[in-house]
């Protein structure tokens, strides 16, 4: 297995170079370091000399792939791609075009995206799979078919009306808990009550119809009408053997996300105004810094690989017939 991690690992190698050169080809298609100047030095009356000053102090001043005047590997090195690229390699992400430091911000941010990612994960993975398997479980019945119709409504609805419908009825009318903002310490609970509530009840549709699918296929296996043949309850059928071996296509979608709750929910913390590293995101994308957007797309990839890559490990955990090599 060792060996296995050690491949997908070098593998990543390149496809990060790759998510790395397509993120700077997109920014700098739609940007050049002239507008990124100008917008950094606050709008239309800005001098060529504070343009020129301001791309020399953040590195902009280089050509973008290939610098026709440098000897030999200078004319690789000594680029805007190449001196903002090598360093995320091993996680120095620089300072951002406002002169923040990116890695102290991303530790900073990454508690508010973890304190509403976690608890809308584990009570969403939690209710679906125990909606799914109640559905599975009363299959062809009035039940199963509302329930189904529901899941279809819930999920061709569009998760900003789950936003704004939450924040009128629960913090409008009924003042339950704080419309938006954030605290830190205890008083953060208030806060973060309703952004849980709008994730969790958001996700039902579409995840609870999904396992549903996955439940029934298992169903109509020979094992399991070996097992009800064997005299065992429905309900048995279902936790023992049903659950367990639909667990391989569960964990497909579950454990990928796992790594990406650290870089929060864009949808959620936008709205809600939490500090967290979706709103950031947003923000340096507003703002066309391209510091930030490169280091959290970056980030986004190796979180990702590295959800795959976990995936990967818990299977031969639930199926030990599951073999890495």
């Amino acid at each position: 297995m060792i060996g296995y991690i050690i491949r997908r690992l070098l593998y990543a190698i390149p496809i990060l170079i790759g998510v790395n050169l397509l993120t700077f080809v997109l920014f700098f298609f739609v940007n050049s370091p002239d507008d990124m100047a100008r917008i950094h030095l606050g709008g239309k009356r800005v001098t060529p000399e504070a343009i020129v000053k301001w791309k020399e102090d953040h590195g902009y001043n280089k050509p973008r792939f290939y610098q026709s005047t440098g000897a030999s590997a200078e004319k690789l090195t000594d680029t805007i791609f190449f001196r903002h690229s090598v360093k995320l390699f091993v996680f120095d992400f620089g300072r951002s075009d406002q002169g923040r430091d990116i890695g102290y911000d991303i530790y900073q941010r990454m508690w508010p995206s973890l304190a509403i990612a976690l608890p809308v994960f584990l009570v969403g993975i939690l209710m679906h799979i125990t909606f799914a398997m109640l559905l599975a479980f009363f299959r062809g019945s009035y039940l199963d078919t509302s329930g189904v119709v529901l899941c279809v409504i819930m999920m061709s609805i569009s998760s900003l009306f789950y936003v704004i419908g939450g924040q009128y009825l629960i913090s409008m009318l009924l003042q339950l808990v704080p419309i938006s903002g954030y605290d830190v310490g205890v008083e953060a609970v208030k806060f973060l009550i309703l952004p849980v509530i709008v994730g969790v009840v958001g996700g039902i549709g579409a995840s609870t119809r999904l396992y549903r699918t996955f439940f029934l296929e298992e169903i109509n296996k020979d094992y399991v009408r070996t097992a009800r043949a064997k005299g065992l309850s429905e309900l048995r059928v279902l936790f023992r053997h049903v659950l367990k071996n639909a667990m391989i296509p569960i964990l497909t979608g579950v454990v990928v996300v796992i790594p990406l709750l650290f870089t929060g929910s864009l949808i959620l913390e936008s709205f809600f105004a939490i500090p967290g590293l979706g709103s950031y995101t947003i923000d340096a994308i507003h703002s066309q810094d391209f510091a930030i957007v490169r280091a959290m797309v970056f980030l986004g990839s190796v979180l990702y690989i590295t959800g795959l890559i976990l995936t990967d490990i818990t299977y031969t955990l639930v199926d030990p017939r599951v073999r890495l090599e």
